[in-house]
């Protein structure tokens, strides 16, 4: 074995005993099944104005109310879905949230790229230089404990001030910038917990071979990081959903999901199942986000140590 050959990762384990991929999918049904039972279970025995504890006027609503206007049937909700948005002449529900699923889907999938890249060059530094953590990874954690409702329009009067003086900053930009602010944390303790993972034994070899810093990372640490990094990514996407989500609803954007619940969720009183078509949409946005980082994870699974496959 030479300097340049790589250190061999470990096979990955299987749990043993684990679930077929197909009883998986089958337990996914069941507890979409689950949940529409319950539902409908509780609009059917819950009382019509839910439950009060206290008097009605100064009491405080402990469950909700189960007339329709509040709790529409799912069938209710799914065959709202096919008819047209808003008027005889528009598209159906459906299509027009399908496009805003794309357009949120995008921005969040700029927010992510932009906060793995910004997390991992933090969780780099942090790694290689010691000081780097001690001085950065404090910030990193009280970063996030900045209401996203008060940062959104503040990188929102940024980007404006660059549109109108340096160069062109389109409002999606800032909506993906906003959306990586919550995307770049779990990257960064994620990949630093994963770049400081190899045993000292490892790293010894690694020396005995006259390895540097760069040989090092590539062929050692950042195999090792595999296993803590892909839930990192995980997180990270589900964050940059609700980032993009929130940013659209805070800055006003237009054509996403953000601004469609807040648009439909005025007209529940006269359509009620009308506003459950976008919640619809942002678990699917969900679900995809976390699928595209599932598929990052097939094309690493050799690296995965210690982590059961799907």
């Amino acid at each position: 074995m030479t300097a340049t050959d790589p250190v061999a990762p470990a096979p990955a384990r299987r749990r043993t005993g684990g679930m077929p991929r197909g009883a998986a999918w089958l337990w996914g049904a069941a507890g979409i099944v689950a949940i529409v039972l319950l539902w409908e279970l509780y609009k059917w025995l819950g009382p019509e104005d839910g439950v009060v504890i206290g008097s009605e006027r100064d009491g405080f609503r402990i469950l909700p109310r189960t007339h329709d206007r509040a709790m529409p049937h799912v069938w209710t909700m799914i065959a709202r879905l096919f008819d047209p948005t808003s008027g005889a002449s528009t598209p159906p529900l459906w299509q027009t949230v399908a496009g805003g699923i794309l357009t949120t889907l995008g921005i969040a999938a700029a927010g992510w790229i932009i906060g793995v890249a910004v997390g991992m060059l933090l969780a780099l530094l942090m790694q290689r230089w010691r000081v780097a953590e001690w001085g950065l990874l404090p910030w990193i954690v009280v970063s996030q404990t900045v209401p996203l409702i008060a940062f959104a329009p503040l990188v929102s009067r940024i980007g404006n001030q660059i549109d109108r003086n340096l160069f062109p900053w389109p409002e999606w930009l800032s909506v993906a910038v906003i959306a990586s602010y919550l995307a770049f944390f779990p990257v960064a303790i994620g990949a630093l917990r994963g770049l400081n993972a190899p045993d000292a034994i490892h790293q010894d070899l690694m020396r005995s071979y006259a390895a540097g810093y760069r040989q090092t990372l590539f062929r050692l640490r950042l195999p090792a990081a595999v296993p803590y990094l892909l839930p990192a990514l995980r997180l990270a996407a589900a964050n940059a959903v609700v980032g993009a989500v929130v940013a659209e609803v805070s800055i006003g954007m237009r054509g996403g999901l953000g601004r469609m619940l807040l648009q439909m969720a005025q007209s529940a009183s006269a359509d009620p199942a009308l506003p459950w078509a976008p919640i619809f949409g942002a678990v699917l946005l969900g679900l995809v986000a976390a699928g595209g980082v599932a598929v990052l994870g097939l094309a690493l699974k050799t690296y995965r140590r210690g982590e059961a496959l799907a």
